[in-house]
């Protein structure tokens, strides 16, 4: 079996560095923790990370004046920053230590794994191999007039090997070195290219997008999507190389997209086209009645049939909506209470608390603000979120329920006393149709938390659980209190139709 590499998180105790740390794991990492300065120094000897997270601020040091001393230890060691508030200047001092990435909030526990993976995958395809071969040839590289011919021949052979679009840009963002696959991409012929401004090469809009932020104009992207004329996408990453520049590396992703396209249109069309002939189905149930008198065993068949029908429709207008949620078009905005909702979703839940006998245990300040934010949605949120800690929870259990304002932020927590989630199932709770392996004996779609997080997403927030398996599960939502709309596309609306 492989070794698991193994992520140093350097953060102060927080709910992110639970949340980082679980997620990592759930996904077959091997995590250490850092708890100070004293620490880290020890873990970096007697260990070989794969990774090191650090903290912005960490046990009350600069974390990124950290990182700098520990990049001329271990050079070949990827770094990525966590910050509460990524400003432009942090973003420039990022880049200008040749760090990997950062992350910064809103956090999801995807956003936390695929910037791992990133760097890692960085580190080896692109980093390895650029440290060895381009380390050799630095003093080279800056003073390309004399770079011999054989050194030039075998850095050429590397990127010509390599799949991927790969470009090398120098501090002053001039084309070092250019592969075909990028050349090819773009259309651009390689000798003519080399040593010219790379904003003077490229004209591609997604591109420029990426790298017009290395000059120091806009704020700096670390990924973007390029959407070619054909119909072909591909995923553009832009990472510093200490002493040498930028790595501009692209991998095409059009495969993914078009499955995640036919298989959204495969769930909204067979929804719409089974809508229609279960409402006929209701309607000639709710008729059989009416055309003349049921013995018991009739009646009983019938409400069988009804309910298992009523079933099914609920599972498909959950789908709509998760096809409506993810297509952009929940646009609708208005300043509500989040603790009112809270009460609506109580009193329709009060068959199964009372049926359980759950207590319900709220700490909910008098003066919460007001959210900007879709009800509908909203409610839907509460309603499986709030739902699910009611059903999981043991007979005569207990659910507490908080919610709290920081900031410029709503903070709701549910917890219950349920069963629990294991720890490898936690990463794939909120994907679509995924349940927990421990939750054989309980109905379920796979739907509701995923339709949690489309929501959640919608509103620019965050949502992750903790849990302990026999001891019951947390599920925190994080939503900011004026959410914009954002459209398909990537633009944000501020003034949405139906707000307030």
């Amino acid at each position: 079996m492989p070794k698991k590499d193994l992520i140093l998180l350097a953060l102060d105790e927080s709910h992110t560095l639970k949340l980082m740390d679980r997620a990592l794991q759930a996904v077959n990492y091997e995590t250490a923790i850092a708890g100070n300065t004293k620490a880290l120094s020890r873990l970096l000897q007697e260990t070989t990370p794969a990774l090191l997270m650090i903290g912005e601020k960490f046990d009350g040091h600069d974390g990124m004046a950290i990182v700098e001393e520990l990049i001329e230890r271990f050079p070949t060691l990827p770094f990525l920053v966590y910050s509460q508030k990524a400003t432009p200047e942090f973003v420039k001092r990022i880049f200008k230590l040749g760090i990997n990435g950062y992350l910064a909030p809103p956090l999801r526990t995807d956003d936390i794994v695929d910037t791992v993976e990133g760097a890692l995958k960085h580190a080896n395809r692109v980093g390895d191999w650029l440290r060895r071969e381009v380390r050799r040839t630095t003093s080279s590289l800056k003073k390309r007039a004399q770079i011999s011919e054989a050194e030039r021949s075998r850095l050429e052979a590397v990127f010509n090997s390599i799949h991927d679009s790969v470009m090398m840009l120098d501090e002053e963002n001039n084309i070092l070195l250019i592969n075909p696959a990028m050349c090819a991409a773009f259309g651009l012929d390689e000798k003519s290219s080399i040593g010219k401004p790379v904003l003077d090469v490229i004209q591609h809009p997604d591109l420029r997008a990426l790298l017009a932020g290395n000059g120091g104009t806009e704020d700096p992207l670390h990924h973007h999507e390029v959407s070619f004329p054909d119909g072909r996408v591909a995923s553009a990453q832009l990472t510093a190389i200490p002493d040498i520049g930028y790595a501009v590396t692209m991998q095409d992703i059009t495969y993914l997209k078009e499955i995640d396209r036919v298989r959204n249109e495969v769930v909204h069309t067979v929804s719409h086209d089974l809508r229609s002939p279960l409402t006929s189905v209701i309607g000639y149930t709710e008729l059989i009645s009416r055309a003349g008198s049921l013995n018991e065993h009739q009646q009983d068949f019938l409400k069988r049939i009804q309910d298992s029908v009523q079933h099914i429709t609920a599972r498909i207008n959950d789908l709509l909506d998760l096809g409506s949620i993810e297509a952009g078009l929940d646009i609708r905005r208005e300043w509500v209470q989040l603790d009112g909702l809270l009460r609506y979703t109580l009193d329709m839940l009060q068959g199964q608390i009372k049926a359980k006998r759950i207590k319900i245990q709220m700490n909910i300040p008098p003066a919460l603000p007001a959210l900007r934010a879709n009800p509908v949605r909203l409610r839907q949120v509460l309603d499986n979120v709030v739902g699910n800690a009611i059903k999981y929870s043991h007979d005569d259990g207990e659910v507490r329920i908080s919610i709290q304002a920081e900031g410029d932020q709503i903070i709701l927590q549910v917890t219950d006393n349920g069963p629990g989630i294991p720890i490898q199932d936690q990463s794939h709770i909120f994907d679509k149709f995924y349940r927990g392996r421990n939750l054989y004996n309980q109905e379920g779609s796979g739907l509701g938390l995923a339709i949690v997080k489309s929501i959640v997403d919608a509103h620019q927030g965050r949502v992750w659980v903790e849990s302990t398996v026999g001891q019951g599960s947390s599920f925190f939502i994080v939503l900011p209190i004026n959410s914009p709309v954002i459209l398909p596309g990537g633009n944000k609306l501020t003034g949405a139709p139906g707000s307030k």
